[in-house]
């Protein structure tokens, strides 16, 4: 397996999913399997809460109901779509086509009627992540004056006399496309050690350190305050470094 897919693995599977849902005991049906599968999980029981999660959490994928108190599904997809391109998986119990086409036309990226075997929703969350970690890791990724190319496995910061290549580590690379893929959203330091890091490494002080090294190294290239710690939760790329 080459790194470009491994780093899509590791993306899918630590991926965060967050559920918006007013029904408690469906939100903990889906919850549940989502969680064996590895996912780590996030819920909101109307649409205020979830568009408040999805704000600060920046998770990597939504599960959303259509019939929510307050603000309807629809209007949260709206608003979701406004923010960017995050997935979204429509869930409901409304099964005419023309919802389904008001949700997809909205920017609904797949669709499941209630009542659906729980494994079928696991499975189209699946393939979402799959069809959207593909698609953005063949991509050059930029934040500021930095670059990522992960089909090359090579990162350069642009400098005043030219671009300057950084000697990574395989996993201060994973490290870093890995947030870079994400960006602006916060890591925890327990996802950083799961996604990126080889058995055996697996303790939060060895993410401290491979951290280290690669602000030092990032700062040494003139990409300093690129990567910045969060007190108390991990670390995230600064998506306004370098305008």
């Amino acid at each position: 397996m080459d790194e470009t897919s491994k780093i899509e693995n590791m993306l899918v599977n630590n991926a965060l999913i967050l559920i918006i849902e007013d029904e408690p005991e469906i939100a903990e049906i889906i919850g549940t399997y989502l969680s064996r599968e590895g996912f780590r999980i996030v819920t909101a029981g109307d649409g205020t809460i979830g568009l408040a999660h999805h704000l600060r959490l920046r998770p990597d994928l939504v599960v959303l109901d259509i019939k929510l108190p307050g603000q309807d599904g629809y209007e949260v997809l709206a608003t979701i779509r406004r923010r960017g391109d995050t997935p979204v998986i429509m869930v409901t119990a409304l099964a005419e086509d023309l919802d389904k086409l008001q949700a997809l036309r909205i920017g609904a990226d797949d669709y499941v009627v209630k009542p659906f075997n729980p494994l079928e929703v696991v499975a189209r969350v699946k393939a979402v992540l799959r069809r959207t970690v593909a698609r953005d890791s063949e991509q050059m990724l930029r934040v500021g004056s930095l670059t990522i190319d992960p089909q090359a496995y090579r990162v350069e910061v642009e400098a005043a006399a030219g671009p300057v290549t950084l000697g990574l580590t395989r996993t201060e690379f994973r490290i870093l496309a890995y947030m870079a893929l994400r960006i602006g959203r916060v890591f925890e330091r327990s996802e950083l050690v799961d996604a990126c890091l080889p058995e055996g490494e697996a303790l939060d002080r060895t993410v401290d350190s491979h951290v280290s090294n690669l602000r030092r190294k990032l700062a040494a290239a003139g990409a300093d305050g690129l990567l910045v710690g969060v007190r108390g939760v991990g670390y995230r790329l600064d998506n306004t470094y370098g305008q």
